[in-house]
């Protein structure tokens, strides 16, 4: 279960931003997780909004996307994405969808992202 790992470090992370920005408020927060960064998005959702209660974050909206995996193979050229639903989410074996190579270049899909942090700063008067 490292959701709750990623979770914590994602939620402090929004919240140092936001308050090394003078925020008073987080309403929005954007994450992008790739298919093989080996996260549940539903699980990583639960514990955030867990973590969030009695933060700046806590009335934010958090929207996870999930980012295909995209490979590229040296042995027939293929370069796009691949379906990882009918593979072991612990420890998907990867392949050439064309020609089944074992040994390919993985282009997109491993990282987690904030992507996007909205706050609210108060108005400044002059």
């Amino acid at each position: 279960m490292h959701e709750l790992s990623m979770a914590q470090g994602i939620i402090s992370s929004v919240i140092e931003t936001a308050e090394d920005n003078n925020a008073i408020d987080v309403t929005e927060v954007i994450i992008e997780i790739g298919r093989l960064a080996m996260l549940n998005p539903e699980q990583l959702k639960f514990m955030m909004d867990v973590l969030v209660e009695n933060t700046i974050v806590e009335n934010a909206k958090i929207t996870i996307n999930e980012i295909p995996a995209e490979i590229e193979c040296p042995k027939c050229g293929y370069n796009g994405e691949i379906d990882l639903d009918e593979l072991d989410h612990y420890a998907p074996l990867i392949e050439c969808p064309k020609c089944k190579n074992k040994r390919i270049r993985i282009l997109n899909g491993k990282d987690c992202i904030v992507k996007n942090i909205v706050i609210e700063q108060e108005d400044k008067e002059e």
